[in-house]
């Protein structure tokens, strides 16, 4: 089998984010990158699936700026077989990415399954996944937390709220988003993240995948960060004036009842 993960370069959750001087886009100085952990699932699916299917391999795709070579190496130190870097721009809209990635595996393919995260942690727009299957005429399956494998097929299993549970068929090849719950990605030992800096990583340029800055049809400006959470209120006294207080404080304060 060809499988296919496509991941993205992200912030560490840890980062303090600032902006840069002219408000359109973070300052990069001091970022710890990361790969999503959506997409860490993808990558640990990606790896069982090889485990299961004999003479099968898993590439590795990312669109972004040379920075994003690094999340691919931390991929291949978890056991991906190869990797590519697609030279875009990081301020390119998910259409964009998912435009970018569609070619490349096109250009590597055929493809029998891709595997993404449900989402990047950066900007949380869920987008990506859903637009490589559009791209590529394939069905989509997306937040996944349990795949049974065929011969030609998967059934997916997906939690839809309330308790309720979905399950989806369908043949391959196809495109699946992960969701936590699906497995627990294994870490990279540090002989294998040694090993990793040594491989090859391919990169395509956007005249490759057929791509110009003029696809572009969203552009992001004037980035704001959100204002400071106010301060906790402690309320003091006996548990009825507690209570009193705190109706006081919604009702005239806060005007919540």
């Amino acid at each position: 089998m060809n499988i296919f993960v496509c991941i993205k370069q992200v912030p560490d959750t840890t980062t303090q984010i600032k902006l840069r001087e002219d408000g359109n886009g973070i300052d990069e100085t001091d970022i710890q990158w990361i790969i999503s952990p959506h997409d860490e699932l993808a990558i640990e699916e990606a790896l069982i699936l090889r485990e299961r299917k004999p003479n099968s391999t898993v590439t590795v795709l990312s669109a972004g700026p040379e920075r994003a070579t690094e999340a691919l190496r931390m991929a291949l130190a978890m056991g991906a077989d190869s990797a590519a870097r697609l030279d875009i721009p990081d301020n390119f809209n998910s259409a964009m990415n998912a435009r970018a990635l569609s070619a490349a595996i096109n250009k590597l393919g055929p493809a029998d399954i891709v595997f993404t995260g449900k989402e990047a942690i950066d900007d949380g727009a869920s987008a990506v996944g859903s637009m490589i299957a559009i791209y590529l005429k394939l069905p989509c399956v997306s937040v996944v937390n349990k795949i049974d494998y065929g011969e030609d097929s998967i059934t997916c299993r997906r939690d839809i709220g309330g308790g309720n549970i979905e399950v989806i068929e369908t043949k391959l090849p196809a495109i699946i988003s992960t969701q936590v719950g699906l497995n627990e990605p294994r870490y990279a030992t540090a002989l294998n993240i040694i090993k990793a800096k040594k491989k090859p990583i391919e990169t395509i340029t956007r005249e490759e995948l057929g791509i110009t800055e003029a696809n572009q049809k969203i552009k992001l400006t004037n980035f704001e960060l959100p204002p400071p959470k106010q301060p906790c209120r402690l309320i003091e006294g006996s548990p009825t004036e507690q209570a009193n207080e705190l109706i006081r404080v919604l009702a005239d304060e806060i005007q919540a009842i």
